[in-house]
Formats: structure tokens, sequence, C-alpha cells
């Protein structure tokens, strides 16, 4: 006999419907099911708008799936920001915070008391300056290098979080189930309450705040020696935005104006990233950017425009400087054995790799036999690719023959960025492995023995796979927004034509990319031209039966839009009159390079 003990979820979210006087909510995700809402349950629902539904009857041979409306969540057509709250309630993330959190925060106060200062290196005096984007609200790492013999004397300053967020309190707590901050379009659902995340923790301009610091000794290969780790009191001299430093660097006047302080300072940052990055490039990391879209929410709570993010030498300054800190946190801890979560990230799977290597060489890209083994011979490849049309689907394919970066006590080195020593140290009001490393470094630091650690290595690993697990549900709610935001902002153009790129081929038709919004859509087979259609080549081309007509992966197209399914991301493209290519022939032309950044970190 079968019985059944618990259900898995009793909560589904979706829109509400009404047919022939019967209520009824169809679930937001793809492939869910529908369940009755009878009237007396409806709690005000009105047809169209999303509800959280709690499920009181299951489905079974005899009787559909029932439930009671819990909470009215609104109409995405008139507020797009319904499509948050409802991820919000699908990916069942923390958004609310227990009255212990919000006491423990608040008993912490807004500035930094004279006693938490005390037994701390004064880093007051180091012109130390955040680095980060114009929408950023909390800062948790600052920058600060000048020369140093033939090198660079560089100081990467993390706020201390864990001087705040002790173990076993109820803030660690929160912070553990969250296990990371999620990014939405329209906020920002964060690890720790903003009294400490935008708050006590950020480290603001002008104000004092206490951090965890890694001071590098960096020759002028890159190479990083003398290193030492220590609990500082500091003060940011200057926040500093991406696109104002790059500016400055390329001589814009007013740029350079509003920096005047810290030039000097940028100057030497930009001296070190050089350094750090030619010995990047030696090592082999690869080099993956992928199109990254912004989405601008104006005043209303409805989006203005869709951009392309634009990376600079100024993000890749930052970055380098996080590597190098998160490389010496990795040795640090390792060399004082003490457990700790590494960021891990095997080397591609073989039978992947293998299916790769094969759509590649169709496409005339020739794949070395080590390229599976060594990262160098694998980025020789995708600096074959970068200026293919398709580049970022084929970058895609690459990234995806290799497992995800996790978070785990076993290290097996970083293959995306080859390295044998990675931890995650540099961001520890957003994520809960980064803490973790904080609490190491300063159990060392306190001269305490490893055996007296908080963790063991059975509890690392516990922490390891949920932070994981927390982190790939934090990625999947923001692409879930924000593939239905983009598609509310496509649905206010319908019968625009965009430039796109055919990045997918399939027997029903091609997924092409518009470029300017890096959204994908459907060109169904059946507008391709009064003919039967064959997949060829592997599945990276189709070619008409009786015309002789081909369209393949990479190939530029003009599209129009012609319907758009913001519930389920779907859209419907058609091609631009004209665009159907010569028999035979298919049109290659690349258009302007575009790199972005990937995720491999």
């Amino acid at each position: 006999m079968v019985e059944v003990l618990a259900r898995g979820r009793v909560h589904a979210v979706g829109r509400y419907r009404r047919e022939h006087g019967v209520g009824y909510v169809v679930e937001t995700r793809r492939g869910a099911g529908h369940f009755l809402v009878p009237d007396h349950f409806r709690g005000g629902a009105q047809p169209g708008e999303f509800v959280k539904l709690e499920i009181i009857t299951y489905p079974s041979t005899t009787r559909e799936a029932q439930g009671k409306v819990l909470r009215v969540l609104g109409s995405p057509e008139e507020d797009p920001s319904v499509a948050t709250d409802a991820a919000l309630e699908i990916f069942g993330l923390s958004h609310t915070w227990p009255a212990e959190a919000r006491q423990a925060a608040a008993a912490l106060g807004e500035a930094v008391r004279e006693t938490d200062k005390r037994n701390r290196e004064d880093l007051r005096g180091v012109p130390l300056v955040t680095i980060d984007g114009a929408d950023a609200r909390d800062f948790d790492d600052a920058v600060f290098a000048e020369p140093r013999g033939s090198g660079w004397r560089l100081v990467v300053a993390i706020a201390d979080v864990s001087h705040y967020v002790r173990p076993g309190g109820a803030l660690d707590g929160e912070a553990s189930r969250r296990g990371t901050s999620t990014y939405f379009p329209d906020r920002v659902v964060p690890m720790l309450p903003e009294q400490l995340s935008n708050g006590l923790c950020s480290l603001k301009p002008d104000v004092d705040r206490l951090c965890m610091a890694c001071e590098m000794q960096v020759g002028d290969q890159g190479e990083v020696g003398d290193t030492r780790f220590f609990r500082a009191v500091m003060r940011s001299r200057q926040r500093l935005v991406y696109e104002d430093v790059q500016a400055a660097r390329d001589g814009d006047t007013r740029a350079r104006h509003r920096l005047h302080g810290v030039l000097t300072q940028v100057d030497h940052l930009y001296a070190v990233f050089r350094a750090l990055e030619s010995a990047r490039q030696r090592r082999g990391a690869l080099d993956m950017e992928l199109p990254e879209a912004r989405i601008e929410i104006g005043e209303s709570g409805h989006i203005d425009r869709i951009t392309l993010r634009q990376r600079n030498d100024a993000h890749r300054l930052i970055e380098d400087c996080m590597i190098a800190a998160n490389v010496q946190a990795a040795r640090f801890l390792r060399r004082h054995r003490l457990p700790t979560l590494y960021r891990v990230h095997a080397g591609p799977d073989e039978e992947k790799f293998e299916n790769l290597r094969l759509m590649l060489q169709a496409l005339g890209v020739k794949v070395s036999g080590q390229a599976r083994a060594k990262s160098r011979e694998l980025n020789r490849i995708l600096v074959q690719l970068r200026d293919r049309p398709d580049y970022a689907v084929l970058a895609t394919a690459v990234l995806r023959t290799m497992a995800q970066a996790v978070y785990q006590p076993a290290n097996i080195g970083h293959f995306g960025l080859a390295l044998s020593n990675y931890v995650h140290f540099t961001s520890p009001i957003r994520r809960y492995p980064d803490l973790l490393v904080h609490r190491g470094i300063g159990h060392v630091l306190d001269g305490a023995r490893p055996a007296s650690f908080t963790y063991d290595t059975p509890a690392m690993e516990t922490l390891g796979k949920l932070c994981s697990e927390r982190e790939r549900r934090a990625e999947e709610a923001a692409r879930h927004v924000e593939a239905r935001y983009k598609c509310a902002y496509v649905r206010d153009h319908i019968g625009a034509v965009f430039d796109g790129v055919v990045t997918g081929v399939t027997h029903f038709g091609l997924f092409v990319t518009l470029t300017e919004l890096n959204l994908d859509g459907l060109v169904h087979v059946t507008g391709l031209g009064n003919d039967y259609y064959h997949l060829e080549h592997g599945g990276l081309r189709l070619t008409g039966e009786r015309s002789g007509r081909s369209f393949g992966l990479g190939q530029s197209l003009r599209v129009r839009v012609v319907r758009v399914d913001v519930d389920e991301a779907k859209i419907d493209l058609a091609l631009e009159a004209g665009q159907l290519p010569e028999s035979g022939r298919s049109d290659r032309r690349a258009p302007g390079k575009k790199r972005r950044p990937g995720r491999l970190r």
C-alpha cells in the first residue's frame, strides 16, 4: 500500500482567471498545473491578477486540484514589479525579517562605536576608494595602491561583517538561510538587513568603518609576494563609479575634475591592474565576456529602456584586485589548515566536451586535444570565436561543458580562473561563504588553534551544499524576473523591427537573439518561406528542400516582433521583408565586436 505522508509543496503562484462563472489559477512556471478556486476562496482576486494560493485539495483521478487565495499580488500589466513579487513566492525567497533579526540589527546602531575600533590598525589616513556601479547601494570593498620597490603595495579592504554577525545569533541564522543577496531589476533582496548592508557595514565615504584588510606586494609581472591579513578601521576617501574612473583615465576633463583628489591613486591602481592582467593571461584563465542587459526602471515603476552593460578596464581592475585577495585568503587558510569553503570549478565533462568539439569543427574551428584539460588551450578557442556574431552562444556552449562553480571544503581548484587555490573573501555583505572565510581568518589572527574553530569539515560540507543551492536559486529567480521584464518591454513594441543573430537552430525554427536587448525569440519554420526545411550539420543549419535556402548559427537577420507571452517569457518573431537568403547562401556578416562578463567566479 502506498500512502502520501507529506506533500512536497503547499503553495502555488499564478494568474487568477474566470470562464463561464468558474474561477481558477494557472501557475506561472512552465509545465505547471491549474487549480479551481471556489468563489468563497478567491480572496477578492480579479481576473488577470497574480495570486499566491494555498493548495487545499490535490489532484486525483476523480477530482481536480483546488486552492485558496492567500494573497493578491496584483497585475503585472499595471505594475511590472508584480513579476518580482511573484518570483519571491515561486522560489521561496525570504524578503521579510524576523523580529529577532530586526532587533539585533537595530541594537548595533548606525555608527561604529569607539570600543569597536580598539586593537585595530588605523587605515583612516590611507586614501582607500570604492569603485562600483552607479546604482550600487552597498560597498563591501575598497582599494589602494602605491609604488613599492619594483612593484606595488596593494591594499584590499573588505567590510568586517564578521565583527557584527556572530555565529549562532539571529542575524547569522537568517543570513545562512538566505545564503546570498538576490538582485532583481527593481530591487535587491539582501542577505543582511539594510541597517547593515547599506549602513553600518557599507564602506561609505567619509565615515569610519571596520574592515578586514589584505595587504599584498605585487611584482611588476603580476606575481603576488608577501601578504598579510589584519583587522583595521578605515575611512573611504571617495566613492567612485566605473564609468567616471575609465573616463578620467581616458583624459575626460570633467571626469578628471570629479576625481581630482584621487587621480594619482587611480593611476597606481591601473598600473597594478596591468601587471595582474598580464599574469592572468599567462596562466590561461578563461576570458569569457557574455552580453548582459541592464533594465532601467523609471519613476513610474515601468521600464524606461534596456541597454547592454559596457564593461571597461575599471571593471576589470576591481575584478583582478578582488581575485588576487581571494587567492591569498585561500592560501592563508590552507597554510593554517583551517576548514573553509573553497570556490571550486571543475573542468569540462568528457561527453559534453566531445559534443562541443564536433560542433565547433563543423563550424570550421579546430579544437586542440588539450583544451579539455588545460584552460589555457580552451581560452585560445574562445579568442578565435570572439569576433563571430554568434560568439555569445558559442561561449555559452563552452561554459555548459563544465560544471557550475560551487562551494565545498575539498579543494579541487578553479579551472575557469586557472587557479589551484581560490575562495570568496571580498563580498561578505552579500555572500555567506565570504562571511565564513572572514571568520576563519579572524580565528587565525586571534591565535586560536584549528581544533577550536566553530566549524569542522563536515559542517563546512553541509554549508557548502546549502550556499551553492541558495546561489543557484537566486540566479534562477533573477533570470525568471529579468526575462519577464524584457518581455513586458517588448510587448509595448509589437511590430517593431530589430537586428538579431541566429543563436539556436531546431527542426521547428530559429532562435534569434535581439542584439540590442540580449533577448531570444523564435522564428517558426513556417515563416521561412514556402518550403520543407531539413535540420543539417548536426543541428547547426536549416536548409530548404526545394529552394536550397539555408539558415544557420551566427547568421545576421532583421526580425519583427509579432507576439509576446509575458507569463511564459516567449517571443514570436517574423523575418522582415527581404530577409530570405538566396538559394544555397547565407549572410555571415559579423556585427561589431561586443564582449560581456562571464560568471565563472
